[in-house]
């Protein structure tokens, strides 16, 4: 029987059994709506971020070295300490191993963001699809084009939002998924490419790329297998070097291929119109292409499940 570097130590057929309930927990009740843990989180990044980061101009080397600082300052303790309570109480462990993956997952919300885009595209409610996408995305609304928009945004966050905490989580547990899940806020709040942010936020955009790397390339790999695979492995080996992130290009690619449409092209944010390229095949995607999307990633991950008990009962044996 083989054991995994978690706290404590657990068989793999045990950490895969806690993965099916803490996803079985998050189709249940989905992200708190109050007093969720990222709010405070949110809160303390952008405190710190103000003491850290002032608007008065600093070389760009302190910019890079306080950043990484607030990086250690923000993940570190609370993974010591969640570390710390799982070595008082095995019960207390395994509890705290279910919540930690169900609080850095978001498989039912990102279903349900999905599905407010579809249903209002079957209603006829173009400016309520492109409102509903907007939460999605971070592009202008009223130049949001929401059925490809939507495809790009549930194949991405799929890889950021439950194939990457599950990656983690089988690899350090509880701890491993919430360190993933506060590095992936911290990229979303300080990774932008605006003089505030461009040399401040560059540890944690790194972090999360590399926290990333091995995550985007297994999630592609499942959509290529799960979709249209001769396809999917096409437009990831031709398109995905041409994409800007080195994570999101196999993985969108690959997700088009496998549904078999065309995704990228111009998006327009902040004012600016971004030519992008283009993923996938030419046919252009419609509204019954959602659903296919949040079917792709649900099917996803029964199949990382399985896999995951397949091989904890193997190894337990």
């Amino acid at each position: 029987m083989f054991s995994l570097p978690v706290y404590p130590s657990l068989d793999y057929l045990t950490l895969a059994m806690l993965a099916c309930g803490a996803v079985l927990l998050d189709g249940w009740l989905g992200e708190p709506r109050r007093w969720h843990p990222l709010v405070g989180f949110g809160w303390l990044v952008t405190q710190l971020e103000k003491r850290l980061n002032p608007p008065s101009q600093q070389p760009h080397a302190r910019q890079r070295l306080t950043g990484a600082l607030g990086v250690v300052l923000l993940v570190l303790p609370p993974i010591l300490l969640i570390i710390y309570a799982m070595q008082r109480s095995m019960w207390l462990a395994l509890a705290l191993h279910i919540y930690l993956l169900y609080f850095a997952i978001g498989h039912r919300s990102l279903r349900q963001h999905g599905l407010a885009v579809y249903t209002a595209l079957q209603h006829g409610q173009f400016q309520l699809a492109q409102l509903a996408t907007s939460y999605m995305v971070s592009r202008d609304v009223e130049a949001i084009e929401p059925v490809s928009a939507t495809i790009e945004s549930v194949l991405e966050n799929g890889s950021d939002s439950v194939f990457g905490a599950l990656f983690w989580f089988f690899i350090f547990g509880g701890p491993g998924a919430l360190a993933y899940r506060l590095v992936n806020t911290l990229d979303a709040m300080w990774g932008y490419k605006t003089p505030r942010y461009f040399y401040y936020g560059w540890a944690a955009a790194r972090l999360d790329d590399v926290l990333n790397y091995v995550p985007a390339r297994l999630t592609a790999l499942t959509y290529a297998l799960l979709g249209q695979t001769r396809l999917a492995w096409q437009a990831w080996r031709q398109q995905a070097p041409l994409w800007d992130s080195p994570n999101a290009g196999p993985v969108m690619a690959a997700g088009a291929g496998a549904l078999n449409v065309q995704l990228g092209g111009r998006a327009r944010y902040h004012g600016e119109w971004h030519e992008r390229p283009r993923l996938g095949t030419d046919i252009a995607p419609t509204k019954e292409d959602i659903p296919r999307a949040l079917q792709l990633v649900s099917n996803g991950i029964l199949s990382w499940l399985a896999l995951a008990v397949l091989l904890g009962a193997i190894t337990y044996a």
